[in-house]
This record gives structure tokens, C-alpha cells and sequence, in this order.
């Protein structure tokens, strides 16, 4: 249990510093696809931040997987905000060098989110831990897919 406990701690201070990211990308881009894709997906790091910090101090509490907590999040709708987006004038503004890296980098910590909740996934052996963060892998992975 401590492996996967200091993982899931690691992961509050990912989804935190990477929401951290998205909103200073948001502030930064002209272009209102990515605006609005940063925001999107800084919102959904905001739920999973809730989620795991819920699910921590109560594994904390009672040295064990809860029973309480409602261990879902809304799917990503990061790719629905770009399709929303295309062809608008907004979104034809073309991206800066350092648009791109940061996309580059987003791009980076999803791969790295998927890795990380797959891994802990694979670790556990209660079904609604593994059902809990192969759901957390595949909402990286289209964020992921959305970038």
C-alpha cells in the first residue's frame, strides 16, 4: 500500500501543477482554441486534484480503499471544445513558438498522467481501485488526444 500511496500522492501534486500550467496557458494564448482547451482541460485536472485528494485523506484515515467516496469523473470534452472551435476566426490565429512548446509540454504531462494511473492500475488488485485508475488513465489519454 505505501508504493501506491506515495504514487498517489506524487499524482495530487501532478494534476495540481499541471491545472497551475494550463491556466497560465490559457492567460497567455491569443488563440481561442487553445484558450479554451487549456481552460477545459485545467478544469478537468481541478475534478481529478478533488477526486484524489478525497480519495487520499480518507485511504489515510482508514488504511484502506474507501467505500464512500464517489470514485468518477465527467469524461473530457477537451475534444469537443477544439471541434466547437474550428473554422471560427478566433481559432485560425497561428500559434507562437512558445504556444507550441507549452502544447509540447501538455503533451508531455498527459502521456506521463497515463503512465503514472496505468501503473497504479496494474499495482492494485481490489477490482474498484483498478476500475478507479484505468478511468483516470483514459481521461489522460483523451486529453492527450485532444492536444
Amino acid at each position: 500500500m505505501d508504493k501506491r500511496m506515495n504514487a498517489l500522492a506524487f499524482a495530487l501534486e501532478n494534476e495540481e501543477k499541471e491545472r497551475e500550467f494550463y491556466l497560465a496557458q490559457a492567460r497567455k494564448t491569443r488563440n481561442m482554441a487553445g484558450k479554451n482547451m487549456f481552460k477545459q482541460i485545467a478544469d478537468e485536472e481541478k475534478e481529478h486534484y478533488e477526486m484524489l485528494k478525497k480519495l487520499h485523506a480518507k485511504w489515510v484515515e482508514k488504511k484502506k480503499w474507501p467505500a464512500t467516496i464517489p470514485l468518477k469523473v465527467q469524461p473530457s470534452s477537451a475534444g469537443s471544445v477544439l471541434q466547437g472551435m474550428s473554422g471560427k476566426k478566433s481559432a485560425r490565429i497561428t500559434g507562437t513558438e512558445d504556444e507550441l512548446k507549452a502544447v509540447r509540454t501538455a503533451i508531455d504531462f498527459e502521456a506521463r498522467g497515463v503512465a503514472l494511473y496505468s501503473k497504479l492500475a496494474k499495482q492494485c488488485t481490489d477490482a474498484k481501485e483498478v476500475a478507479f485508475f484505468d478511468m483516470l488513465a483514459q481521461v489522460e489519454r483523451q486529453h492527450l488526444l485532444s492536444l
